[in-house]
């Protein structure tokens, strides 16, 4: 885990993300249900959603992620790490114990989103949100994650291809008025997030907010990173919202944008 030495706070756990943002009334909605990692959590989860991922609770670079689907004759896990193949499971029980077995630390379980997809990919969002120099928090860019084919997460180190809010809107086809509309809604959402989560801790300067619309067009909150979210692949495609992001992350004491 990457430690700081700059002027910016963080809320580590992503399940204690998860309770801080579906305590707030207007993103309650946007929170996929989350829970610890416990066998009678799995037992309850995968009876009433065909599909999970359990992650570590802390972590970052979609390191250590799983993707659990139920089958007709039982579970069919697969893993985020480079090479690895789907493992089949005749119970929930095999299956916590297998990645019990695996786990570097404490583990959560969130109910599959179903990504809206750009072409045949599936694709996610990352926000980034600054507070300026006068304090107040604005959103400085954001970028599309589109998923490497075959992979269980749209990470840009798993694969994934980042894109422009442009190029994605391009190739889904949408008129620039609805792209524009899209942003609008991105914005006030990941503004109302980081208000939230900054509410809860002082001293917090910069986070990375993940989002994901479904296939029927439903707005998720997925990820918040606030522990050194990186920019640096902005360069490449954005680069005044690149050399935004450095101006506000200069004025908090961070000097790299990895």
């Amino acid at each position: 885990m990457f430690k700081k030495n700059y002027r910016s706070r963080t809320i580590r756990a992503k399940l204690r993300v998860c309770r801080y943002l579906s305590a707030n009334r207007s993103l309650k909605k946007n929170i996929p249900l989350t829970r610890l990692f416990t066998l009678p959590n799995m037992r309850k989860m995968t009876a009433s959603h065909s599909s999970l991922y359990i992650k570590p609770d802390i972590g970052s670079h979609g390191i250590g992620i799983f993707k659990l689907t139920r089958t007709r004759g039982g579970f069919k896990l697969r893993s985020s790490q480079r090479g690895k193949r789907s493992s089949r499971f005749n119970s929930a029980s095999s299956v916590y114990r297998h990645i019990l077995a695996k786990r570097q630390g404490r583990m959560i379980i969130q109910k599959t989103v179903r990504l809206d997809r750009a072409g045949e990919r599936p694709y996610d969002i990352r926000v980034m949100v600054q507070r300026k120099p006068g304090g107040s928090w604005t959103c400085t860019g954001m970028a599309a994650k589109v998923g490497r084919a075959g992979k269980i997460i749209t990470n840009y180190y798993q694969g994934g291809e980042l894109m422009s809010m442009e190029s994605l809107h391009n190739r889904k086809g949408l008129l620039e008025e609805q792209g524009k509309a899209r942003i609008r809604h991105l914005t006030r959402k990941a503004l109302d997030v980081v208000r939230t989560l900054s509410a809860k801790q002082s001293g917090m300067c910069e986070m990375g907010v993940d989002f994901a619309y479904d296939r029927s067009g439903r707005l998720w909150v997925l990820e918040v990173n606030s522990n050194h979210p990186q920019f640096h692949p902005f360069k490449k495609f954005d680069r005044a919202a690149y050399d935004r992001m450095m101006h506000y992350a200069h004025s908090y004491g961070r000097k790299s944008a990895k």
